[in-house]
């Protein structure tokens, strides 16, 4: 568990910052608001980057606007757009002063951008620099007021000051290169710096140090010895997702492109959803995607053609035939340094799909999951029961007879603690001779447990119908479709969730907490 929580704590050091937003927008609005400016906004938004953009235009006299003050106080970082008539706005170079100092008092990061400007036009005021600052100089001649014409000096020495010492910093400059392709390396550092990646919650593993050990260097060895694929091996229940999910969220902010494609079987049992996967994939990797097809075989080429051309990170989670492997990878290979991570219970699926039938076959390894020891399974079981690693004072012997039931399955660890949270001793021995009499897997007879324990028939109704239907689909949407069919979900909805078989995912879809591999468990 040490290195575990050195992973989890330094990936949630960023959480301290208080500040209200990522990234405070400085630009000239006549120059790039309806184009550079406003595609790096909308860039930066879908990147989960929250972004501050002033609204109005901004003039070329007056006092800086408080809200903007108050802005760029409350932001982790400022991208200073510098095009040829920045300069002309006192108020942009009022943002200028402010946001130099908030980088020298309170560390803020500051990315200067030179739109079509050389920086050292900026930092020596030539060019169109030049004259915007000739103007201001005029303005400050023709100020009939001492006391006003005294503070405009001072306010323009600021400035100049403010704009050497921008120009001075390690900026970014388009220059030739394509401005959405520019975009995106801005939109990648910022994320990496600010470490945007860390707000995806990490799954809670136990016990898996030596697997994320193992998936991390497989991740970050760029030599041609080692594989390009890696298939996560294991029975339903033992944690691949978990595994696959935790190496994602915390490195694929490392590659030019990634996706984590999920729970694949599943999906694809829906109309049309190998389409949709793709579909997501290549919104993942391509992100040019007005363009949409409805055939398998155009996407897999789109798909084909990327992988070939882009460092990529992808997670293909759940594969279970040949076809969904096929139709997200293709045939032709990868780009240098891309990393395919495939979970699969069928350790055969890999090495036969079309990709490995080629002449020049990527390099492949497995790593197979296994139960958790003992100790690692009482820390999980106790960790959702109790709220600790730790059993109560009293429960240590039924705990360590469930955890011999288990048999070091994570999930059903997990579903059992959730559903015995705040149970007596004497209900947990009863929940144990229930568990001895069931045949089957333990994953199976906990959640068939859980299901049987629902208080309705309408209950365990309401149940197979998301199980069967609604997996995946929004929230409300899906309550208005049960709502119209006569079904009862106010109360039925959280009976489900409390007895671990629903959850609702952040995107506010359903998600099954169960691994059910045949629904004829509900029947």
């Amino acid at each position: 568990m040490a290195v575990l929580s050195e992973i989890i704590e330094g990936s949630s050091s960023s959480f301290t910052n208080d500040r209200k937003y990522d990234v405070f927008l400085s630009f000239r609005g006549v120059d790039t608001r309806h184009g550079f400016t406003d595609q790096l906004h909308k860039a930066l938004l879908h990147a989960n980057i929250s972004t501050f953009l002033d609204d109005d235009e901004i003039e070329t006299g007056g006092d800086l606007k408080p809200e903007l003050e108050s802005a760029i106080k409350a932001s982790r970082a400022s991208i200073i757009v510098l095009s040829k008539n920045y300069a002309n706005s006192s108020w942009c170079l009022d943002e200028l002063v402010l946001i130099l100092k908030q980088r020298n008092t309170s560390n803020q990061i500051v990315i200067p951008i030179f739109y079509h400007v050389e920086p050292t036009h900026v930092r020596k005021q030539q060019s169109t620099f030049a004259v915007a600052m000739a103007l201001h100089q005029e303005k400050i001649g023709a100020e009939p007021d001492a006391n006003k014409k005294c503070q405009l000096v001072e306010k323009m020495d600021k400035w100049n000051k403010a704009l050497k010492e921008i120009a001075d910093l390690k900026g970014k400059d388009v220059k030739d290169r394509p401005e959405m392709e520019f975009i995106e390396k801005i939109v990648k550092d910022v994320y990496r710096r600010l470490r945007i990646y860390s707000r995806i919650p990490l799954p809670q593993l136990f016990g898996r140090d030596d697997s994320i050990n193992s998936a991390t260097s497989w991740l970050k060895d760029a030599s041609s010895y080692t594989a390009d694929v890696l298939t996560i091996l294991g029975m339903g229940g033992i944690g691949k997702t978990s595994l696959a999910k935790f190496v994602y969220v915390l490195h694929s902010h490392e590659f030019d492109r990634s996706s984590f494609i999920g729970d694949i079987s599943r999906s694809c049992e829906k109309f049309d959803g190998l389409l949709d996967l793709q579909k997501k994939l290549c919104d993942d990797i391509i992100k040019q995607s007005s363009f949409q097809v409805r055939d398998v075989s155009l996407y897999t080429s789109m798909i084909e053609n990327a992988l070939a051309s882009k460092k990529v990170f992808l997670v293909l989670d759940d594969i279970d035939n040949l076809d969904q492997l096929n139709a997200l990878i293709g045939s032709k290979g990868f780009h240098a340094g891309s990393k395919i991570l495939i979970t699969t219970k069928n350790e055969w699926l890999t090495k036969s799909c079309a990709l490995f039938k080629t002449k020049v076959k990527p390099k492949h390894a497995n790593h197979l999951l296994k139960g958790l020891y003992e100790t690692e399974s009482r820390q999980l079981l106790c960790f959702h029961a109790f709220m600790s690693n730790d059993p109560q004072a009293g429960y240590e012997e039924v705990i360590e007879k469930l955890v011999n039931y288990c048999e070091g399955y994570p999930l059903a660890l997990k579903l059992l603690g959730e559903s015995l949270h705040n149970r007596d001793v004497a209900y947990w021995e009863g929940l144990i001779e229930t568990l001895k009499k069931e045949n089957g897997s333990p994953v199976n007879n906990v959640l068939r447990i859980s299901f049987d324990s629902l208080p309705s028939e309408n209950d365990k109704d309401l149940f197979k119908h998301i199980a069967c239907f609604f997996v995946g689909t929004d929230r409300d949407f899906t309550e208005s479709i049960l709502k119209a069919c006569n079904i009862n979900t106010s109360v039925a909805f959280t009976n489900l969730i409390d007895r671990c078989l629903l959850s609702i995912g952040g995107n506010n879809c359903w998600n099954l907490l169960t691994c059910l591999p045949h629904l004829y468990l509900l029947y």
